[in-house]
């Protein structure tokens, strides 16, 4: 038996009894590494004559290819045999009951963000997101603010530097400029909520500089306040998870709805609980109102063609009243004992057939 012959024959039997990549791939080291046998006997070449190195360098090309493809037709074989044993253990009974759910809660902001999308969806509406910092045309001018209102100053609205024409990026207050965006960017017939992060310079027990808005847009030909008292009438009573409700449109005023109103839903007390939907009490819910003239023309959309409401509530207020969560405050002060109270178990996802909460 020649040495090429002999180092083949060695080579095979040692990759056809590898268990292990492991293993395997100690045999290629051996054979084909820098300092294997296959690499030292080819250093050995050049001191041959030309005939002889031409031939014996041949010999030992086709044997490296020779081993390279027994290795990884081995290599492949073991891959497939873990893959099998993987496979043949790592089974999972699906009709088994479920195992304990991790400790994490959905946060009260979340569900009720989720619960708010899951009723306003039923009734057609898409949901529409926009930028968190926006400018003073979106934010304010669009919006039918005249230039000396209060909500442009300092003391109501988080303003960035001042740019080099002297204009300045702000914080939206609202999600009210995602109706604007979308105005001016899609023609009529227009349906969408807008949940969305605001921020305004206020910090109490019922206000935080960052909370959580909804919005609602509809624009059609034909659309009227009788529109908008059903849609809310009918979002209140999903969310509350009563039959009906009892409500009152109070006249108020917004700059960018003309009538505007705020929504008002009956409750009564009964111990420590709030019953939302009946009672001889009211409790103030949300603002509302047909879309103000100069905000379509603003968008570029003619109001003697065009009509459509607006309304916008507070999902953080919504959270409080639904689930009887004290204080605004708690919301956003991190802690987990009161995550694990108020949270929300992430596998119950709110619909309308199985219910919006637990």
């Amino acid at each position: 038996m020649s040495e090429i012959e002999k180092i083949e024959s060695e080579t095979l039997a040692r990759i056809a009894a590898s268990q292990t990549i492991a293993a395997l791939d100690d045999v290629r080291v051996a054979a084909l590494g820098k300092k294997g046998v296959i690499s030292e006997r080819m250093k050995s070449l050049g001191k041959m004559d030309p005939e002889a190195r031409k031939s014996a360098g041949a010999a030992y090309n086709t044997l490296k290819a020779k081993i390279a493809a027994a290795i990884d037709a081995k290599k492949t074989q073991l891959e497939n045999a873990e893959l099998d044993r993987r496979l043949a253990t790592e089974t999972l009974d699906v009709t088994l009951p479920i195992a304990p759910l991790p400790k994490g809660r959905i946060h009260p902001v979340t569900q009720v963000t989720e619960e708010i999308i899951a009723i306003f969806s039923a009734m057609g509406f898409d949901v529409a997101e926009g930028p968190d910092i926006e400018d003073d045309f979106h934010n304010f001018t669009a919006l039918n603010f005249p230039p000396d209102h209060p909500a442009r100053e300092m003391h109501d609205t988080f303003f960035f530097n001042e740019k080099e024409d002297g204009s300045r990026m702000l914080l939206r207050t609202h999600t009210s400029p995602v109706q604007i965006r979308t105005m001016m960017s899609q023609k009529p017939p227009i349906r969408i909520i807008i949940p969305g992060r605001t921020f305004r310079c206020d910090s109490d027990q019922t206000h935080t500089p960052m909370f959580h808005q909804v919005e609602g847009l509809v624009i059609d030909r034909e659309t009227h306040m009788g529109h908008l008292k059903g849609t809310l009438e009918a979002f209140c009573s999903a969310f509350f998870e009563v039959d009906s409700v009892k409500t009152r449109f109070r006249p108020h005023f917004f700059p960018f709805t003309e009538p505007s109103a705020e929504m008002d839903i009956g409750y009564e007390r009964v111990g420590n609980e709030i019953r939302m939907g009946a009672g001889e009490k009211w409790m103030e819910i949300l603002g509302c109102g047909m879309v103000h003239p100069n905000v379509l023309r603003n968008c570029g959309l003619d109001p003697d063609i065009y009509q459509g409401f607006a309304f916008g509530m507070g999902v953080d207020r919504l959270a409080m009243l639904k689930y009887g969560i004290p204080d605004l405050r708690d919301f956003f002060a991190a802690d987990a004992r009161w995550l694990t109270h108020y949270g929300f178990d992430p596998l119950d996802q709110p619909n309308l057939s199985t219910g919006l909460s637990r």
